[in-house]
């Protein structure tokens, strides 16, 4: 079974890179601003759900095809590109500007929170992390790997979701302040829109190589 030790060394690595914002932190705190703190929260509970499905996939074998296959690692970074690309042209698109502040239509929790899975999903700083630097806290002499990787893995989700939670809160928050007239809440969109397409774009070309993945 698991250890206390592996518990502590992967709860440290986990607060490290939870704290760290990626493609994943900024899309809540997006949201949070667009919509509100419980736009973020449900955005950020998708996330935590599809970042739960990597650590699964990771603990029943997917991990080896991911750092072993050039090919498998770029489709999931891509795909991740793509999506966050598709919400950034969609917000840009979207003219609906309440007419009072606070008045803007919001989305049901329940799509953001299954954009929010794809993200978590589609995520390369998850991926990179479950995938490749989960395992080497995977000690075989302590049990059945797949366990201990479920339990790791699930530890790392639970501190990641904490501080999603934080960030959408806080975003939410200063979100309350600023959003007072239509022309604003417009301008939002546009930031929140290019924000999206820029992460799309910087996961596109700027992600880690197949080769550092496995270095990692």
């Amino acid at each position: 079974m698991v250890t206390l030790s592996q518990l502590v060394l992967v709860a440290g690595a986990a607060v490290v890179f939870a704290l760290v914002p990626g493609p994943a932190v900024v899309f809540i705190v997006t949201r949070s601003v667009d919509q509100s703190r419980r736009a973020g929260m449900a955005s950020g509970l998708g996330v935590a759900c599809g970042n739960l499905a990597l650590v699964v996939a990771a603990a029943f074998g997917l991990s080896a095809l991911l750092t072993t296959s050039e090919i498998a690692y770029d489709v999931v970074r891509f795909a991740g590109a793509a999506y966050l690309v598709y919400l950034g042209v969609r917000r840009l698109l979207d003219r609906s500007v309440p007419s009072e502040a606070g008045e803007a239509a919001p989305q049901p929790l329940s799509r953001l929170f299954g954009q929010g899975l794809v993200v978590g999903v589609l995520n390369p700083k998850a991926a990179l992390f479950i995938f490749s630097f989960l395992p080497q806290f995977v000690n075989q002499g302590h049990g059945a790997v797949a366990v201990q990787m479920l339990i790791l893995g699930t530890l790392v989700v639970a501190i990641t979701l904490v501080s999603d939670c934080c960030y959408a809160a806080l975003a939410g928050g200063v979100a309350q302040s600023l959003l007072r007239k239509p022309k604003v809440v417009r301008r939002q969109q546009i930031v929140a829109g290019c924000v999206y397409i820029g992460l799309g774009v910087a996961a596109a070309v700027s992600g880690p190589s197949h080769s550092s993945a496995k270095a990692h």
